[in-house]
């Protein structure tokens, strides 16, 4: 498993493949669990090359939310997707995304889905996660990417930005994982107390 830690050798690697592979995509923020895991055998199934990234992306937390607070394990994360197969992993630092600096740096919005539901509390996550995506998208090139059904909305707004911007990518859909008593599993969870998990189902 290659590991690429900047913009310019995952271009490099992404060149390097053979023409008549395809390539599976699937973006996370680390901290993985079996929902992750479940995007990369999803993306095996259906391509011949997989590729995954890890990167915690600054521009779409909140000033008040957790980024400094959200768990990265990046050793523990590395080991399982390369026992998942994955062929590739893209680790970027947030100045090798973000040169400039978030608030310097070109931004992609799509209007009207990221506006309600979540959107409407979090005005600034959804153009966060879509300019990273976007980003992403450039860079690894994938002819899929997988994306959790847990994370619904941000399905939506991802393939209508995909569609919208043109970009040569289909995004396939991956059903939730379920922990034993029915909680969808997230990088998250583990924010919960003890009431708080026994409550959550």
């Amino acid at each position: 498993m290659d590991i690429l830690t900047s913009a310019e050798t995952m271009r490099k690697w992404r060149s390097s493949l053979p023409h008549d592979q395809s390539i599976g995509f699937a973006p996370t923020m680390g901290h993985l669990h079996s929902g992750h895991i479940a995007l990369i055998e999803a993306s095996r199934n259906k391509s011949d090359i997989t590729v995954a990234s890890i990167f915690v992306n600054p521009m779409q937390f909140g000033a008040s939310e957790d980024l400094e607070a959200y768990p990265r394990t990046l050793a523990e994360d590395l080991a399982k997707l390369e026992q998942a197969g994955v062929a590739a992993v893209f680790t970027p630092n947030a100045s090798d995304i973000y040169p400039d600096g978030i608030d310097q740096h070109t931004a992609v919005d799509v209007p009207g889905l990221t506006d309600v539901l979540c959107g409407a509390s979090r005005p600034e996550h959804f153009r966060g996660v879509t300019t990273v995506v976007t980003k992403l998208l450039g860079l690894v090139r994938p002819h899929l990417a997988f994306f959790g059904a847990k994370d619904l909305q941000q399905v939506l707004v991802i393939q209508k930005m995909v569609r919208d911007l043109c970009i040569n990518t289909e995004i396939i859909t991956v059903p939730t994982m379920r922990e034993a008593d029915g909680l969808a599993m997230s990088s998250r969870n583990t924010y919960l107390s003890d009431e708080e998990r026994a409550a959550a189902p």
